[in-house]
Formats: C-alpha cells, structure tokens, sequence
C-alpha cells in the first residue's frame, strides 16, 4: 500500500515510517503539519493515510480539518486518526460523511504492532477501525430522534463492536455467542436500518456510519 504519516513528533512519525515499511508498504509522505498532510492527501491520494488530530500551526485540530477537507475533495480516502484525543466535534463530521475507510485510535492504547497494521488495512478495504473509547465517547448519549431507537440492546452492543471494526467471529467471540446468532443479529440491525441486501461488506460500513451519524444528523 501507499501510505501517507501525518504526524508532528519526530520520533513518533519516524517510528510510524519504519512500523509501515517494515510490514511491506511504501510511505509516499511523511509530514507535519496540517497543510502539509491536506496537500499530501489531496495530491498523492494514497491507499491509506495515518493522521494525528493535533498539527502545527494552532496544534487544535488541523489533523482532522485536513482529513475532512482531503475526503471531501476524494471520497472515501482512507484516513486513520491517531490521537491523544477524542475531539467529537469533528470526528463526527468525519465518521458520519457518508463513506466507509475511516478509523480512530487512541495513541496510549495502541500496545501490539499486528493489531494497529491490521487497522490500516482494514479502513484501506473501506471499514472501520474504531477504538473502543472512541465509540464508548461518541456512542454514549442515547438521542430521541435516533434511527436506530428500533434497536434493541443486544442489537447496539453488536452494532458498537461492529464499529470497532470487529468481524462476526469476533464478536461471537467477545459476547460469548455463537456465530450464528451473530450472523442474525445483523441481518437484523441492517433489516432495521433500510439497508437493502447488497455487498456485506458495504452494508456493515453503512450501519456503522449510521450509528455513528445519528446525533451528528440530529444537530444539522
């Protein structure tokens, strides 16, 4: 894959360079700062993008304004964000934009090299990679007008791992089920939800995006 660092800290952008290189990929940009990432992005439109939220110049939100501007300009660029931080402003904006190949990991929780690469690849095929924390601080506050009030509890709870980027195994596995009750949880979620029978693939992003977008959606 091409990849894209954006990342301020020296050490740390240098580690991401050698860490995607070493599993076989190429970085085509490593920057540090937001207009640099956004040009990066735009230009080189790359397989796969890992963008800190913080960036020169105001260290505010650069990463994430860079990210939103980028995948407005290119649908659907595959971008994880590696942050310190859950800014839920714009990670709303982001994980709610309609398109899949998006991810959220938190720095201090990221402690296996397999586990943070095969994020990257999973938001490069166009799913998601949400760290736990990110969808507890996103997910947390129930909404009256919520599409997915239909849902029961069980249902959310599948639903939740699913943004996290889980399969159906592994979800079975996390909420000691069998596949099979998995497999007719989200028949059901996407029964639910309008998705129509499509490509699963596509319809396990559009659910997750639904969920993730439904107070976003609510405040427009």
């Amino acid at each position: 894959m091409r990849i894209v660092v954006a990342e301020d800290l020296f050490l740390l952008r240098d580690g991401l360079v050698r860490l995607v290189e070493a599993y076989g990929h190429t970085v085509v940009a490593a920057v540090d700062s937001g207009p640099a990432a956004l040009n990066a992005l735009v230009d080189l439109r790359p397989d796969a993008a890992i963008v800190d939220v913080r960036l020169p110049p105001t260290f505010s939100d650069e990463g994430l304004q860079a990210a939103l501007t980028a995948r407005r300009a290119v649908p659907g660029l595959p971008v994880l964000i590696l942050s310190q931080h859950v800014e839920q402003l714009y990670a709303r904006e982001l994980l709610a934009d309609g398109h899949g190949g998006i991810g959220y990991q938190l720095k201090d929780r990221v402690l296996d090299a397999d586990q943070f690469m095969d994020a990257v690849h999973r938001i490069a095929e166009g799913g998601t990679a949400l760290d736990p924390t990110v969808v507890a601080k996103l997910l947390g506050r129930p909404n009256r007008a919520d599409p997915l009030a239909t849902l029961t509890e069980r249902e959310r709870s599948v639903l939740a791992l699913m943004a996290e980027g889980l399969s159906n195994t592994a979800i079975a596995n996390q909420l000691f089920l069998s596949e099979g009750s998995i497999s007719k949880y989200t028949t059901m979620i996407f029964s639910k939800l309008g998705l129509a029978n499509d490509d699963d693939t596509n319809r396990r992003v559009r659910a997750v995006l639904a969920y993730l977008g439904a107070d976003e959606q609510e405040d427009q």
